[in-house]
């Protein structure tokens, strides 16, 4: 759908996993990377993947119809890395999401998150399951501002998404598949296992 990205934060040095998260095998024996950016671009989204210079060679694998950018300074946390994805958008974008390689989702989480975007055209759109904010959230125009002057020292997307609250568009899942987060060896087989029957 035009108009409409998914920042894909993959410059981090995956320090608790002890190697590149990126390049983590998955299912249907691609990497993690093209897992992500092959479910994006099924859901009509284009993906803008951010790698760092010490994994760039991970642009292979990210399918056409990607676009790959470079955080030089990855160190300086994941708000440079959104900054630097939000500087790859074009001028006119309606909506984005932003989420980390490591939190991998099938295409219908993010069809669903736009669907009810394009039904309610909330600030933010987020994903729940039980009590739970999951990820990704979806954020509108409008807060194109916000966005682009995060700070690490203010809790970068956190606080936006706190300063909101009152209004975040709440969507229901009935699957813990919106909390998934792969910081460790351990909760990446779990979450292997779990997307392998899926």
């Amino acid at each position: 759908m035009q108009g409409f990205f998914a920042i894909v934060l993959a410059a981090g040095a995956s320090t608790r996993m002890g190697r590149c998260k990126a390049g983590l095998p998955w299912v249907h024996h691609q990497s993690l990377l093209a897992y992500q950016t092959a479910q994006i671009l099924a859901a009509e989204l284009t993906p803008v993947v951010v790698l760092g210079t010490h994994n760039a060679e991970r642009a292979v694998d990210c399918p056409q119809g990607s676009v790959v950018v470079i955080n030089p300074s990855p160190e300086r946390g994941k708000v440079s890395s959104i900054q630097t994805g939000l500087r790859a958008l074009p001028e006119a974008w309606e909506g984005v999401m932003i989420l980390a390689v490591d939190q991998p989702r099938p295409a219908a989480v993010y069809r669903r998150l736009l669907q009810r975007y394009v039904e309610k055209r909330s600030p933010i759109t987020v994903p729940v399951f039980g009590d739970r904010l999951g990820h990704p959230a979806l954020f509108d125009q409008t807060l194109r501002p916000e966005l682009e002057n995060l700070s690490e020292e203010s809790q970068g997307l956190r606080a936006v998404v706190r300063s909101y609250d009152w209004i975040l568009d709440r969507v229901w899942f009935d699957h813990p598949t919106v909390l998934q987060d792969l910081n460790t060896p351990e909760e990446y087989a779990i979450a292997l296992s779990q997307f392998e029957t899926l």
